[in-house]
Formats: C-alpha cells, structure tokens, sequence
C-alpha cells in the first residue's frame, strides 16, 4: 500500500485551507492573515511587557516607517510594507539564526506565500527591487527601535546587529504592546484605510 500523502495544508478560521506548498490567492483572506499575525510574538516572545510585542503591531510600525521615507507615497508600495511579513500567519515569525539554518527551504515557502499574498490583494507577485529595499530599510529601523526598547539589548550592540543610515527616523516612533484583539483590530484598520486610498474612496 502507498503511503498517505503529507499534509500540507492549514485550515484557517475563515475555513479556508491553504496549501503551504502550492499557496493560491484564492485562499487567503485578510481576516486570517491578521488575525494570526496578531497571536505571532517577535523575538521568540522574549520581550518586556505584559503583551507579547507581535508580528502585527511590528508590520503597522513598518508601514509607518516606510511612509516616513516617502511621505505621500503610493498607497500601493505601502500596503506592500504592511504585508511584509504577512506569511508568518501560517508558518510563525523565526528570527535569524534559525532561518538560515533552516536555509533554502524555509525562504522559499516565504517567498510563494508572499507571491500569493501580494496576488490576492492587487500587488505584484514579486514586488520591485527598490521597494523591496525601501521595505528592507524600515523593518531594520523598526527592529532596532525593538530591541533597545523591549527585547533588552544595549544601545551599542543594537547599532552593530542593525545599522541603520538615519537614527533621526526613529525619532517620535512608540512601541504598542496590547492584546492580540486590539492588534488585530488596528491591523485591519490600516488595511482597509490603504485599500481605500487605492481605491481612490478617500
């Protein structure tokens, strides 16, 4: 007898299943993806508070950030910053030093959920070079705002792990540690406000 196939989907609450492997945009929703985003902790959890510092509250940061870099961008490029760490909905938030011993694999089911992510809500499959930086830049700001606020590194080692071009960006940002509801109130706030500026309705 042959063995079963391997599992390789995850049923969501909105009850659709996703394929890890193969994602479609068809199966994804915004509900899901916020909703997990808001139960993911950043750093292993290993942070200060009586909230874990989340993988939502982290994305609306960024999103902040990357408009800072260009105030009054194109709404697009900032719905991209804010899914752009989407995927940890289903496969968690890892932080360095395990990726890259997970190596090649790991980053390539990263790389499809995104393509699919993007896909579902109108973006391109593989976002373009210079937004991918752009995007890049903010997640290293917000992450060394986070370690030096909640996750207990020195100002010192912060600046060598996560070197940033222009410290002044950090200046008036805040750290948001709430419940995982609020997060994912919040979240989908921000989508529905950058969907609506895509849409032209405000």
């Amino acid at each position: 007898m042959a063995p079963s196939p391997r599992r390789a989907w995850q049923r969501m609450l909105s009850g659709r299943r996703l394929d890890l492997l193969d994602p479609t945009p068809l199966d994804i929703e915004i509900e899901d993806i916020a909703h997990g985003l808001a139960f993911v902790a950043r750093w292993n959890g290993q942070t200060r508070g009586d909230w874990p510092y989340s993988v939502a509250e982290h994305s609306l940061l960024v999103e902040e950030i990357f408009d800072r870099q260009d105030p009054g961008g194109d709404p697009c490029w900032r719905l991209a910053a804010l899914l752009h760490d989407a995927p940890e909905y289903v496969i968690g938030d890892m932080i360095s030093p395990v990726k890259a011993a997970l190596g090649r694999e790991y980053g390539a089911m990263d790389e499809r959920l995104a393509s699919a992510i993007h896909r579902r809500f109108g973006l391109p499959g593989s976002l373009p070079p210079a937004i991918k930086k752009r995007i890049k830049a903010a997640d290293r700001i917000s992450a060394r705002l986070e370690a030096i606020s909640i996750a207990g590194f020195g100002a010192a080692e912060a600046r060598r792990l996560f070197p940033v071009p222009d410290a002044a960006m950090m200046e008036g940002l805040t750290i948001a540690l709430r419940p995982p509801s609020d997060s994912r109130h919040a979240y989908l706030a921000r989508f529905a406000d950058l969907m609506a500026l895509i849409d032209g309705r405000i």
